[in-house]
């Protein structure tokens, strides 16, 4: 009979989903810091020519804009490049369009792994109750395998399986946590993409007094 499978599978299920579980919390855990040193590494890239962007931005220092877009290796050196060859090829018109192509571009790069992040923050727990539900089936066929065995021994199986919920939320929690920063991070960068942007704007109205 299908019960009968099922409750096989119970048997070894419970164990089972622990192990899936404690698989998918290793390779989150590596994803999480790759993650976050890659984005710590963005983040520094863009602390050092945030300042010179705001203090070029307010002065409309052509050869200073011109400067900071020769820094290739932060997020905005290398928009306000794409955005400055744009302006001196087709002036300021499209230039929205330029920043929000290049704004997609770079989106896939900084939001690598999160979706995975988002998955397993989501369905751990309901992996773990699984686990959960399972171990509580052979803990209730154990003791109508064993009539003799008391409450003490339903006690103890229930307790074990509940341990594939506890587990199920610990690889869960840290994973929404990080999936939550790395987003507000990414948000961030992309944001500051905008002040480019009216660099690029503020130049090529200089360019077109000179």
């Amino acid at each position: 009979m299908l019960t009968e499978k099922l409750f096989t599978i119970a048997q070894g299920g419970a164990e089972a989903i622990l192990w899936l579980l404690l698989c998918l919390s290793v390779i989150s855990v590596a994803l999480i810091v790759e993650r976050w040193l890659t984005l710590r590494q963005v983040r520094a890239n863009s602390g050092k020519i945030k300042g010179r962007l705001r203090d070029a931005l307010q002065s409309h220092n052509l050869a200073e804009i011109e400067e900071i877009g020769k820094e290739r290796e932060s997020l905005e050196g290398r928009a306000l490049s794409y955005g400055l060859r744009h302006v001196k090829e087709s002036g300021a018109a499209g230039l929205e369009e330029i920043f929000n192509s290049y704004a997609l571009m770079e989106r896939p790069q900084l939001e690598r792994s999160l979706n995975f992040l988002a998955t397993v923050g989501s369905n751990a727990p309901f992996i773990g109750l699984l686990g959960t539900v399972l171990g509580i089936m052979k803990a209730f066929r154990d003791l109508s395998a064993n009539a003799g065995a008391g409450n003490e021994a339903v006690m103890l199986g229930i307790a074990e399986a509940l341990v594939a919920t506890a587990v199920g939320l610990v690889v869960a929690i840290p994973a929404v946590i990080a999936y939550n920063s790395f987003q507000r991070q990414v948000k961030m960068s992309l944001q500051s993409l905008e002040t480019v942007r009216d660099l690029c704007l503020a130049y090529a109205k200089q360019k077109g007094k000179a």
